[in-house]
């Protein structure tokens, strides 16, 4: 088995908490009621997590609007060709749950684009915070503290939304 390393820090949406193997980012996990996962394990840095720190530093700051970092994404296939489009998209940038089930060859499967938009394991890094629904509302977000989170993060990149 491979090393499993941590890394948290704070950001203006909350403290953030990195996993990594020696490869790879495989996880992110923004505080929701004050916790992250793994509070009680101590953090073990090693190059790919101080490559984040510094990347998602970078990023909240309004210096980075883009991500270098590995990432690991463990799913089934319709979850890694959706966070696959999600990737593609850019600082900025927004799509539909609608248009993203078309570009991953599932038209009108918005529902269950909506559970694999969910279950992606590095929000942030792979944006998707950066779907919305077909006419511009903010239907919904699973990290942090859900749609304020979210709001703080489309401020942050200024993608335009419907109230």
């Amino acid at each position: 088995m491979s090393n499993v390393f941590l890394l948290r820090l704070d950001s203006p949406i909350g403290r953030i908490e990195v996993v990594a193997d020696d490869d790879a980012v495989t996880a992110l996990t923004i505080e929701r009621d004050g916790a992250l996962p793994h509070d009680g394990l101590p953090e073990q840095l090693n190059p790919v997590l101080e490559r984040a720190r510094d990347e998602l530093t970078e990023y909240f700051a309004g210096a980075r609007t883009g991500f270098d970092i590995p990432v690991r994404l463990d799913g089934t296939p319709f979850q890694r060709a959706v966070w696959s489009e999600l990737a593609r998209l850019g600082w900025g940038e927004a799509i539909s749950y609608g248009a993203l089930a078309t570009a991953v060859g599932r038209p009108g499967s918005a529902r269950a684009i909506g559970g694999a938009v969910g279950a992606n394991p590095v929000p942030i890094i792979v944006g998707c915070h950066r779907v919305l629904a077909s006419d511009g509302r903010i239907t919904g977000y699973s990290a942090g503290q859900g749609i304020p989170t979210k709001l703080w993060l489309l401020g942050h990149e200024r993608i335009g939304f419907a109230a």
